[in-house]
């Protein structure tokens, strides 16, 4: 019953089997839970084992003190202590539930003093599941599962121990945690789970948006995502926290047909890599064109959609806590997302250079999803459009051997411009630097002796016009 990969960590002599017998020494009990367990069954590999306990955690951390090298207690306050033994952490959780008042962001955590009532309020049956760890050589490793988790990870289906209801209005960011599991297992919502969703999607309210937004980049990057979105937008989950993502489903125009936004933006982010960074592009990139949509007499238009979707971006980005940096690239990428396309019309060598300089280093999350962004069913228009960022790219590595080209500046620096016109620190001296820059990246590279030629007209003109 126990699975293969959770042989050599239950074996007879191993820190978990110490571990236990300390445990059981105090008189108290020691079991494997969670997603350690779940992933065992599912032969997946996981980077942490999680413990649960009767002790709390003052005596947990009372037993671990002398077999531990090191002891945190960070996470008291929610039952959990941290010990660390031949420098792996382990971490060991008295048997809890965490519930929701009504008007509260933050759980009120209550202790239990047993396995069943800790796994009855955990968020699914395929993560109520425990091993109690044996302390006598002889024993066998007990599995617990009072929720037929195992029987749900062999359908392949998403349900909570308890009724649905119970379990969202005890963390409603459960609701969101389903279908993260639908986009990273590829497992189906059970029905009754996926009812309750529809039912209290308006209590994810008060859940943090950082916890919001760790749920989201979670499930973002499964290879299911595709099947997670969807939920979201079934659900109705979707408008609780990106209300965008939900306008995309647009009408249709009997007159002037056009795809399906909303399936269009899910299948760009099912094509892309699981990078956070670029599937969060992917899903904004075109949440600016039911503010831009057009009809005219050749059909539906968004023209600059990339405009107003790039602040989109930034305001839903923000609104959810994003950091700044992952704030910018992902609205930078939706911003620049339709450049490629005027490439048919064709590029100079200043275009190129201009597009590589304001993608920087987003040019290869950028190519990939202006390629994954062609969802047509029209092969011989996809193959154009391949073709083209092919010659793209070709066209860059070119510029490249020839130049610079991922390190744009001027021959000469600020503190050279400042010797040569004789000019203190200041907006004057910014000026020059892009003046330099613009002649750069439109001509190429080019000698010391040219831009102080070219700063000498410049001055010169600067001054006439004054």
């Amino acid at each position: 019953m126990i699975p293969q990969r959770l042989v050599p960590v239950l074996a007879d002599g191993t820190p978990t089997r110490r571990l236990a017998a300390l445990f059981a020494a105090a008189g108290r009990r020691l079991y494997l839970v969670g997603g350690s367990v779940r992933d065992a069954f599912l032969d997946v590999p996981t980077k942490d084992l999680d413990f649960a306990t009767d002790a709390v955690p003052q005596e947990t951390a009372e037993i671990v003190a002398g077999w531990a090298s090191s002891v945190f207690r960070v996470g008291e306050q929610f039952g959990t202590i941290g010990a660390v033994h031949d420098g792996k952490t382990y971490e060991i959780t008295t048997f809890r539930s965490d519930v929701y008042r009504e008007d509260s962001r933050k759980p009120r955590v209550e202790f239990s003093d047993n396995i069943e009532t800790d796994l009855s309020r955990r968020d699914f049956t395929v993560n109520a599941m425990a091993i109690r760890i044996p302390t006598r050589s002889a024993a066998e490793p007990e599995m617990v599962d009072p929720y037929n988790g195992l029987a749900d990870l062999a359908t392949k289906v998403i349900r909570t121990p308890v009724d649905p209801e119970v379990s969202f209005g005890d963390d409603p960011l459960r609701m969101l945690r389903l279908f993260r599991f639908v986009a990273t297992l590829g497992f189906a919502p059970d029905g009754g789970a996926a009812g309750a969703v529809a039912a209290m999607r308006e209590r994810l309210a008060v859940v943090s948006a950082e916890r919001i937004r760790d749920e989201l980049l979670k499930l973002i990057v499964g290879p299911y995502v595709a099947d997670g979105l969807w939920g979201l937008i079934q659900s109705g989950l979707a408008e609780e926290f990106l209300p965008e993502l939900a306008a995309l489903e647009l009408e249709q125009d009997p007159q002037h047909h056009h795809k399906d936004v909303l399936a269009h933006t899910i299948a760009v982010v099912a094509k892309t890599s699981p990078d956070p960074t670029l599937r969060l592009a992917a899903l904004f990139h075109d949440i600016g064109k039911p503010a831009t949509r057009e009809f005219g007499s050749q059909g539906v238009s968004f023209h600059h959609h990339e405009v107003v979707g790039a602040r989109l971006t930034r305001e839903r980005m923000r609104a959810l806590r994003f950091p700044k940096d992952m704030m910018r690239d992902v609205s930078q990428l939706v911003f620049l997302h339709m450049r490629p396309h005027t490439y048919k019309m064709g590029w100079t060598d200043s275009a190129v250079r201009r597009y590589v300089r304001d993608a920087g280093d987003l040019l290869p999350r950028l190519n990939e999803l202006v390629r994954c962004d062609v969802t047509t069913r029209n092969q011989k228009r996809a193959r154009a459009i391949e073709r083209r960022i092919d010659d793209l790219e070709q066209r860059i590595e070119q510029l490249r051997k020839q130049e610079e080209l991922d390190s744009l500046r001027p021959p000469i620096d600020g503190n050279e411009v400042m010797a040569h016109l004789g000019l203190e620190p200041g907006p004057e001296v910014g000026e020059a630097m892009r003046m330099l820059l613009e002649h750069r990246i439109e001509y190429g590279p080019y000698e010391p002796n040219e831009a102080r030629r070219l700063l000498d007209d410049w001055w010169e003109s600067r001054r006439a016009s004054s």
